[in-house]
């Protein structure tokens, strides 16, 4: 039975991708689940990193259940539906205001890299591998689902794993900006749990915004006076005051996102 398994620790959530005997490949339930979870974890207060990961030690995700393509993506109509799903569960992910940080081990392929490519950060162990060889199952990438690889690797990388339908291993995808960091196997929980806990000490409005304006920034277009002057709204914040009397009195900063 395939799942989005749900598990809280504090400010930390953590969304396994379960899918037992197939190497967590991802079904259309996981990806409706995985939105589900996404929009609702983006508006919980409490919650100030997401952790997704997969179920076990063998994989991330290798890639969408191919079993479903036969029954459940055989015409345009039922294509539209289904890959509009998981654009809209890739969206989730990249548009949520917490960070997003993905725990990687064994198989990060088709889906499970578009899942990996749209989170903020990518912490791999080094038996990680990465690709989407769909070129050999003689489907192509829908668009939704590329945009977010591309925007993160540049058309370069995308057309190497497209075109060759090469994997990479974890060193080489770190070199092409695939991946944040790659540590040794038994360090990679630990270390995306340190990430993780890096970014609850910062002040969670501040990360929110860092991710909007990043995103903004990349679209190409000039700031407007307004948005400029709205990159300033934590002057109204009790966060920044807070940092900045824990700066002056050297003490550890209390953020509450207000």
């Amino acid at each position: 039975m395939s799942s989005i398994d749900l598990a809280i620790d504090g400010e930390i959530a953590t969304l396994t991708l379960n899918n037992p005997g197939k190497l967590n490949a991802i079904d259309l339930s996981m990806w409706q689940a995985l939105s589900q979870n996404m929009a609702n974890l983006a508006v919980d207060r409490k919650i100030r990193c997401i952790v997704i990961r997969g179920a076990g030690e063998d994989a991330f995700a290798a890639g969408g259940d191919l079993e479903e393509f036969v029954s459940g993506r055989a015409t345009l109509e039922q294509a539209l539906l289904y890959h509009g799903e998981v654009a809209a569960a890739l969206n989730a992910i990249a548009d949520c205001p917490q960070p997003t940080v993905a725990l990687i081990r064994g198989a990060c392929i088709g889906g499970g890299l578009e899942i990996a490519g749209a989170c903020d950060l990518r912490i791999a162990g080094e038996s990680a591998r990465f690709g989407a060889p769909i070129n050999k199952l003689g489907f192509s990438m829908y668009p939704g689902e590329m945009e977010g690889l591309l925007r993160l690797a540049g058309p370069a990388v995308i057309k190497e794993i497209l075109l060759e339908g090469r994997i990479l291993n974890a060193r080489e995808a770190c070199d092409k900006g695939l991946v944040t960091r790659v540590v040794p196997e038994p360090q990679v929980s630990d270390e995306a749990y340190a990430t993780a806990r890096r970014i609850c000490q910062g002040a969670p409005l501040v990360a929110g915004w860092h991710k909007q304006w990043i995103r903004r920034l990349l679209d190409g277009r000039p700031l407007s006076d307004a948005e400029k002057a709205e990159s300033f709204a934590f002057l109204a914040t009790e966060d920044y005051k807070e940092g900045l009397s824990a700066f002056l009195e050297k003490r550890k900063p209390v953020f509450k996102a207000r």
